[in-house]
């Protein structure tokens, strides 16, 4: 498929996902199962299914954070917890690629306190209007949230000190444009901290071709060392990835022998340097 089309299917599939959490029924990265009566649960890529509160915790949340933010904006869409190395001040303005139903920015605006900012992008029509009402239900007059691509930024230039995102880079066809356009939007002197998917080698052409794999943040996973030289190319410095142990996400997604030491959740740093 082309960068276009696959681009479609994963707005499809978070559209979805979004309506499906309208109803009642929360998805992460892999397919969402309806769960009656029961507590809200994340379906793994094999059909599995973990409590929301119990993932959050696997991705490094606090049960603070977890407990912070309005009713529905913890979709369990993460793969990691980028508030934890993004090292946030108040007064910074944050941009976060991917915001979804808003979970990070809520997070975010926390810690940047009344005088920063926190600017939500999300492609995802019915995502932003979930994000919208959560803002309006949890009384954050500092986030706000823009419908836009992550390859096409609807930022100015220079305008924001952090840019964070969780597990939504992978999903992009094209990933060297990101971070070009995280160079353009940032100040001399800003820095990105980003929790994404990544491997340890290329994917097998079968598994890269499946948009269902795509979708559900597998298969469009750069390696460490392609991820490594885009961010260089973009202009950016002090470059650090670090992929972590991620057996336990894995088995919370129902994929951990598929995926075994062949996809990994990482922390993803760097910083635009001073002019």
């Amino acid at each position: 498929m082309d960068a276009d089309s696959l681009r479609e299917a994963v707005r499809k599939r978070y559209a979805e996902t979004a309506r499906s959490a309208a109803g009642g029924v929360t998805g992460g990265c892999c397919e969402s199962q309806p769960q009656a009566d029961e507590l809200p649960v994340v379906g793994g890529c094999c059909g599995t299914a973990v409590e929301l509160s119990e993932l959050g915790k696997i991705l490094g949340y606090s049960d603070d954070e977890l407990a912070a933010v309005p009713t529905g904006a913890n979709l369990g869409l993460g793969c990691g917890n980028p508030q934890a190395i993004a090292n946030l001040k108040p007064g910074e303005t944050v941009l976060d690629l991917g915001s979804g139903a808003g979970f990070d920015c809520f997070l975010a605006a926390r810690q940047v306190g009344e005088g920063g900012r926190v600017i939500g992008v999300d492609m995802t029509p019915e995502m932003l209007s979930r994000a919208r009402d959560n803002a309006r239900k949890g009384g954050y007059p500092n986030v706000e949230f823009r419908l836009g691509e992550i390859e096409h930024l609807p930022v100015a230039d220079n305008s924001v000190d952090v840019i964070i995102s969780n597990c939504v880079i992978n999903l992009s066809p094209e990933k060297a444009q990101v971070f070009k356009e995280a160079f353009r939007v940032l100040r001399p002197g800003g820095r990105i901290a980003v929790s994404d998917m990544v491997t340890s080698a290329p994917l097998p052409p079968e598994v890269r071709a499946d948009v269902a794999l795509y979708a559900a943040c597998v298969a469009g996973a750069a390696t460490v060392d392609e991820l490594r030289t885009m961010l260089a190319d973009a202009g950016f410095v002090d470059i650090v990835i670090r992929p972590k142990d991620s057996q336990e996400l894995l088995e919370a997604w129902g994929a951990a022998e598929a995926l075994k030491n062949r996809v990994f959740s990482a922390s993803i740093e760097a910083r635009k340097p001073m002019e």
